[in-house]
């Protein structure tokens, strides 16, 4: 009798054990720290539908709050250019921005974000999930320590503001522009001038003379910035960003201690965001853009076709010289470019059509 029962008592112990980590696994809670390259009332990046304050209040209502997560605007804990760093060493566990900041790095972090000339929002999504867009940006970012994932997108975005209309491509030599990004390097090999400004010092540049032209998002975000009381060209061919997508990214160790159901809730939580946040866009972006012309006497008209075919050359010769240096570009370049042909010929078939055909009605 007395050894049936030490028996039992053991065997009960043991059940408990096993089952321990289990429940202790539940009622783990992360307290995790979000940096951004944005400030932290920026309409869109840091506040509203799909923005990265949504984010963090999606999964921290979706994990019951065994996911905490405190955001820091750019400069309220690093500076706005240090979130990648700051995450791949761990001293966050989490950043907000776009991937095409981070190209000196890697000059890959590119297609992540936009390539000029590129897939538009359906085209990039059924790259990265479907397409394995995804999956070669983990690996790209895996050798820094980081998860990165897709989390936002605006949607085209505009060509930008103009005191004078650019009706041929020498129009643009001598330009001081604000442009970042691949788009900046194509424009200089036209003679611009690029300016690389924050959001908030672009309309005083533009007010004083300091440029004479700015790219920033599309007409809600530009209009927010009052660039149309001091240029009243817009330009609105969406050449170098045909979508703009948000990255969100994680510390790896800090992932990999995540029990599965919190990374489901992650992964559910950036999805969400990155419809939501374009279907803000959309929204908003109509609205803003007839107030704009019909209220506030913007001219709002596409470039030329000679200066977006200038363009596209430059773009092509740039896309080849970063391939020709770099073994991992030349494998993600390569895969969107894929991508892109087959989602072109689809797209010809339906969205050409609608665009051509049915919208006109």
């Amino acid at each position: 009798m007395q050894r049936r029962n030490l028996i039992t008592s053991a065997a009960a112990g043991t059940a408990g054990a096993l089952a321990a980590p289990a429940v202790a696994t539940a009622q783990t809670t992360f307290n995790w720290r979000m940096t951004s390259f944005y400030g932290p009332q920026a309409a869109f990046y840091s506040t509203g539908p799909g923005s990265a304050r949504d984010l963090i209040d999606r999964i921290q209502r979706m994990s019951n709050n065994r996911i905490r997560i405190q955001f820091f605007g750019a400069g309220e804990l690093i500076p706005a250019a240090e979130g990648f760093d700051a995450v791949s060493s761990g001293i966050v566990e989490m950043n907000y921005a776009n991937a095409y900041f981070w190209t000196g790095k890697t000059f890959a972090a590119q297609y992540f974000t936009a390539v000029p000339f590129g897939l538009n929002f359906q085209g990039l999504n059924g790259w990265m999930y479907d397409g394995g867009g995804l999956d070669l940006w983990r690996e790209v970012y895996d050798r820094f320590n980081l998860v990165p994932f897709l989390c936002g997108n605006t949607g085209v975005q505009m060509t930008g503001w103009f005191r004078r209309p650019i009706e041929k491509i020498e129009d643009l030599r001598g330009l001081k522009m604000r442009i970042p990004g691949l788009a900046g390097r194509v424009y200089q090999k036209f003679g611009v001038d690029v300016r690389l400004l924050p959001g908030g010092e672009i309309f005083p540049a533009l007010e004083r003379g300091v440029i004479d032209a700015a790219e920033f998002v599309g007409p809600f975000l530009d209009r927010q910035l009052g660039l149309q009381r001091v240029a009243k060209f817009y330009h609105t061919t969406g050449w170098h960003e045909t979508a703009t997508a948000s990255e969100l990214i994680i510390n790896k160790a800090a992932w990999n201690r995540l029990p599965a159901d919190l990374k489901a809730i992650v992964e559910n939580a950036v999805a969400a965001c990155n419809v939501i946040s374009e279907a803000w866009c959309q929204k908003n972006n109509a609205e803003a853009m007839q107030d704009l012309v019909r209220n506030q006497g913007v001219t709002a008209l596409p470039l030329p076709d000679a200066v977006i075919e200038a363009l596209r050359a430059e773009t092509a010769a740039v896309l080849a010289e970063a391939v020709a240096r770099d073994p991992v570009t030349k494998r993600v370049h390569d895969s969107y470019m894929a991508y892109k042909a087959q989602f072109d010929s689809w797209s010809g078939y339906s969205e050409a059509i609608y665009h051509s055909k049915i919208r006109q009605g």
